[in-house]
């Protein structure tokens, strides 16, 4: 009983705790609630207070904004009003000089109508008084004015004359100073040998007694020999020396070679000769290709087909008035090179063409064609550029110089061909140059005689004073000059000289 009370009381007791717990609970709950409540309350006025002095603040600068923009609304309308004023100013202006430019005009357009009134009344006094001059002088103007400009002639003929050759021999002279300081600049930069070569056709032999091996029996070794190399060879009582004669070079030097290489083997016979004949064949070709490649090497042009430099080296075999065509063509590639430098030309352009500008005499003579027309197809199958065929095609003058490149090849050429000791011609060709000068000198009106000197490099023209003036003597020079270029063929240039010379003897008795 006692343990069932003592659990009650024990249960009543935890129970009261939880109860006074609980409402202990709830008064801590509506203390802190309501210190919350009254927070809130304070943050609510502080904002409506801070809202209120933002307004404020913002209806004050609102005023204040108002304000400033009222006083430029103002200022604007001012200028606009200053505006107006300069802008009726300035139309009043306007209107005023225009009136002025109107009444300046009418002014201006009254003049013209009295200056042309007054000109066609001087025009009328000038026809009249030709009319009265033309009836006194019984000439028309026109005959006049012919007259008047023979009499002017004639008495300023000789004026007229001394005043052209001056000015003529000022501006030859400055020129061909000029043009000498770049040719002997050029000229003496390159230093090659202008020796004359001659192509040998003359195979020396050790002894005479090898006439016999070469002929063979009945003749068939110097047959098979001919046969096999396309020559003819000739085995004469010259001593020491048997001749190879062929229309083509580049046949005689095979020839040459294989009947040297005969020689040192000393087995002559048809199948020997027929395989020396192959190996000069092969010697001959390598020889060519090597001409054309060391020729593009000395001149620095290293990008052109190698078939094209084969065909180069051909013209190691070739030769024109005795010089060695392939050494001409380097030599005309170094000065076109050094010319187009002192001229600010295309150095690369001037080089290849002055190379490339007798290729058309490495062909045979079958194909049709000069060599120059040859030469274009030539480098037109290589696909050369443009400029350079433009540039090599006029060095004979047969195409138009297209540019400045084909003037300084031209002048390389003439350069090359005129050096003393470069060329050589037949005593033939030699006398018949200077017969063609004398007979076109001859074949003008006036001329007296006429003597070619210098080896053709100069013509001397002596006309009859009393048929020939001053002005006409330079005439004739010029047109004799024009004529020999457009005629004849020579390397460098030809001097004309035109002698009139007056003589008046008397004799004292």
């Amino acid at each position: 009983m006692n343990l069932t009370k003592v659990v009650l009381l024990a249960g009543f007791s935890g129970l009261g705790g939880i109860i006074i717990g609980y409402f202990f609970h709830q008064l801590v709950s509506l203390k802190q609630k309501s210190s919350a409540e009254l927070k809130i309350k304070q943050l609510l006025l502080d904002a409506k207070d801070k809202a209120q002095k933002s307004v404020e603040e913002a209806t004050q600068k609102a005023e204040s904004i108002l304000e400033e923009a009222k006083k430029e609304e103002k200022a604007a309308l001012i200028q606009v009003r200053k505006l107006e004023e300069r802008a009726l100013q300035k139309e009043e202006n306007v209107e005023k000089r225009r009136e002025e430019v109107e009444k300046d005009a009418q002014n201006i357009q009254e003049k013209i109508a009295i200056l042309k009134n007054k000109k066609e009344e001087i025009e009328a006094l000038e026809a009249k008084k030709m009319e009265e001059l033309e009836k006194v002088a019984s000439l028309s103007e026109e005959q006049a004015k012919n007259e008047l400009i023979e009499m002017t002639e004639k008495k300023y003929e000789q004026d007229l004359m001394m005043r052209i050759q001056k000015l003529e021999v000022t501006g030859r002279e400055e020129f061909e100073k000029k043009a000498k300081d770049i040719l002997v600049s050029t000229i003496q930069r390159l230093a090659s040998s202008t020796a004359s070569e001659v192509t040998t056709t003359t195979v020396p032999i050790p002894s005479d007694d090898l006439k016999g091996k070469i002929i063979g029996k009945e003749g068939r070794n110097i047959r098979a020999l001919e046969q096999a190399v396309g020559v003819e060879i000739i085995v004469d009582d010259t001593p020491g020396a048997v001749v190879i004669s062929s229309f083509d070079p580049v046949r005689r030097q095979i020839g040459k070679i294989a009947l040297e290489n005969l020689i040192l083997d000393g087995r002559i016979q048809p199948a020997r000769i027929e395989e020396m004949a192959e190996r000069a064949k092969m010697e001959v070709d390598k020889l060519i290709k090597q001409k054309g490649e060391t020729a593009a090497y000395e001149t620095g042009l290293i990008d052109l087909d190698p078939r094209l430099l084969s065909i180069l080296g051909r013209l190691y075999f070739r030769t024109s008035y005795g010089q060695n065509v392939l050494q001409h063509s380097i030599e005309v590639a170094h000065i076109a090179g050094m010319l187009a430098s002192e001229l600010k030309a295309d150095v690369q352009t001037a080089k290849k063409a002055g190379l490339l500008h007798d290729i058309g005499k490495a062909m045979d003579h079958e194909i049709q064609g000069t060599h120059v027309d040859i030469g274009r197809r030539i480098l037109q199958k290589f696909n050369i550029d443009e400029k350079i065929i433009k540039a090599m095609q006029a060095h004979h003058e047969e195409y138009a110089y297209e540019s400045v490149e084909s003037v300084i090849v031209q002048a390389a050429d003439a350069i090359s061909g005129a050096r003393p000791g470069a060329r050589r011609d037949t005593l033939e060709n030699y006398l018949k140059r200077l017969e063609d000068l004398e007979k076109i000198a001859n074949s003008f009106a006036g001329v007296e005689k006429t003597y070619a000197i210098q080896a053709g490099r100069e013509i001397r023209i002596f006309v009859t004073p009393d048929k020939v003036s001053d002005i006409e003597a330079k005439k004739m020079a010029r047109q004799i000059a024009d004529r020999i270029e457009d005629e004849l063929k020579y390397p460098g240039e030809i001097k004309v000289s035109v002698i009139r010379e007056s003589r008046v003897i008397e004799y004292a008795r």
